[in-house]
């Protein structure tokens, strides 16, 4: 069976195995080892956004094997830099995402581009330097330096003769006692005189971020 299909493969003119499959096999694991850390023991506990979980990974393991598969075909700098106009040409043609989901899908690619396409110029140790850098920053910056998370909502406020200067201080009590919330600050949006209502949107310190309404204002 085997000979079979040695005798295809030449027949194709295609290779069926060389030293470039343990390459790939030692990179891959590489790969989803650190994407793994920043997608579900990093992104995921604060989130709680399984959508993204599932789009990361895969965006992640596609985008590591398109750069291994280009790197065979020695591709310059500019076909790199192309690659990465085809992410920002081809977008997602859905609702506005946080700025801090659309980061971290970029880290995930930078790193799927990095482990893929790394040349033997390249020792082991510095590719796994930089891909525990990486690591190591995005957790420092989520539970080290950030943790409280400023989190924003948008609300409809009816008591319209609040929104004036000299009564922010009477305003910023009331919202708190209406929502409940530890409100730090707030901003007056959208004013509709016709039906005396403004739009607020309040903001407050979270032990986890929330998903923001903010865009669909």
């Amino acid at each position: 069976m085997l000979l079979k299909i040695e005798s295809l493969a030449e027949m194709l003119n295609l290779t069926l195995f060389d030293n470039d499959f343990y390459s790939l096999l030692l990179r891959l694991g590489i790969n989803f080892i650190f994407i793994t850390i920043v997608i579900r023991y990093i992104y995921y506990p604060i989130a709680k956004r399984k959508d993204y979980l599932f789009t990361y990974f895969l965006i992640g393991t596609i985008t590591f094997f398109l750069c291994f598969g280009l790197k065979k075909l020695d591709i310059d700098t500019g076909m790199g830099l192309g690659l990465f106009a085809i992410f920002g040409i081809i977008r997602y043609r859905t609702d506005a995402i946080e700025i801090k989901e659309m980061t971290y899908l970029f880290v995930i690619i930078g790193l799927s581009v990095v482990n893929s396409l790394a040349s033997n110029k390249i020792s082991l140790a510095e590719m796994g330097t930089i891909n525990v850098s990486v690591v190591l920053l995005t957790y420092g910056l989520e539970y080290v330096w950030m943790v409280k998370h400023e989190t924003r909502k948008t609300i409809v406020y009816e008591r319209i003769e609040l929104i004036l200067p000299e009564n922010q201080i009477e305003m910023m009590a009331d919202l708190k006692l209406r929502t409940g919330l530890p409100i730090n600050r707030f901003e007056v949006g959208k004013i509709n005189f016709l039906d005396d209502t403004a739009q607020v949107r309040i903001f407050y310190y979270a032990d986890e971020a929330t998903l923001s309404d903010y865009h669909n204002e």
